[in-house]
């Protein structure tokens, strides 16, 4: 029921929002009526725990989740209620999509794509009246890499073709090509996977003198040779797959668990393809491991979608232990 709903206020609410968002630009700002005026010093507090609370780890952040929603509320009561000038509103809007993305991918590794959703229209809508494009362009890959994960590669690709317009920095157009290639795959279509893949290698490459935008400040190297893995798992060159998951995985910093579990099932999937029983076996008991020690859902979802390839193998030793394991968590 969560996915059809999901779906539904997918296509009701994001009508046409991502070509809204890459052709209209941000009105000005005025500062709302009543309440007491929001000054530097105040939003200088409010960004500073943002940032320690959204740099939280995944096992830490799970704890955290009601401060970051808390904290949410109270930036969007001043932007509501406060008095303040043109550079602080631009601030709170900015603090209140990058703390409304982060609490909708909280939901979204829950689950609960509804409340994602919801959470992360709010942020596209904040990027927007802060005039960051950067921002609203991750959003709108968020949704994208959403509508993929729910079974909507071509709403995926529509999605990113919009991001990519609002976007220069070579990092965030790295990701987004990557994800618009993972929904080429899912789709067949070789030669656009091909295309973006070499796009988001060329973009990852190229460097630039600025930082990277915070929402994609994590894209590495890593994640374009797993990434490019899973697209050639889904075109079933299996044996290439495999090699560029591994080297992807390997490249991974320690941090990164989440992302570590979720890769670990794409490499799951290659041994599964490859006949090569004990390893799949192996790496699957691994994210699972993972995934219940940090608290990620979306992770041991992944595990469980592994469980009827495993069916055939029972014979094999470990299999049915690993299987009525899967039934009991």
């Amino acid at each position: 029921m969560d996915r059809r709903t999901f779906m539904t206020y997918s296509a009701i609410s994001l009508t046409g929002l991502a070509a809204q968002w890459a052709a209209v630009e941000p009105e000005r700002l005025s500062s709302a009526l009543g309440g007491k005026r929001v000054d530097g010093e105040l939003v200088d507090r409010l960004e500073e725990t943002s940032g320690r609370l959204t740099a939280l780890p995944t096992e830490q952040r799970q704890h955290a989740v009601r401060l970051l929603d808390a904290h949410l509320v109270t930036v969007t009561e001043l932007i509501e209620g406060g008095r303040y000038d043109e550079t602080i509103g631009r601030r709170l809007h900015l603090l209140a999509a990058n703390l409304a993305t982060t609490c909708g991918w909280y939901r979204f590794d829950q689950g609960r794509h509804w409340a994602a959703g919801k959470l992360w229209g709010a942020a596209l809508q904040s990027a927007h009246a802060a005039g960051d494009r950067d921002h609203g362009a991750g959003v709108l890959s968020d949704f994208a890499y959403q509508s993929n994960w729910l079974g909507e590669p071509k709403v995926s690709v529509d999605r990113l073709g919009h991001a990519l317009s609002g976007t220069r920095h070579p990092t965030a157009r790295s990701l987004l090509f990557l994800r618009r290639a993972r929904a080429h795959a899912a789709l067949g279509e070789r030669a656009d996977c091909r295309r973006d893949l070499s796009a988001a290698e060329s973009a990852l490459a190229a460097g630039a003198a600025d930082a990277a935008p915070g929402w994609c400040a994590w894209m590495s190297p890593a994640d374009l040779a797993v990434d490019s893995g899973r697209c050639l798992l889904d075109l079933g060159r299996t044996a290439e797959a495999r090699a560029r998951i591994a080297e992807g995985i390997a490249l991974l910093p320690r941090a990164r668990d989440k992302t570590r579990g979720i890769f670990l099932t794409y490499q799951a999937r290659g041994c599964l393809e490859a006949d090569d029983i004990e390893q799949a076996l192996a790496v699957t008991g691994e994210s699972l491991d993972l995934a219940t020690r940090i608290g990620a859902p979306r992770c041991v979802t992944l595990v469980r979608e592994l469980a009827p390839a495993f069916e055939p193998y029972r014979r094999v030793d470990g299999v049915p232990e690993f299987l009525e394991r899967l039934r009991a968590s």
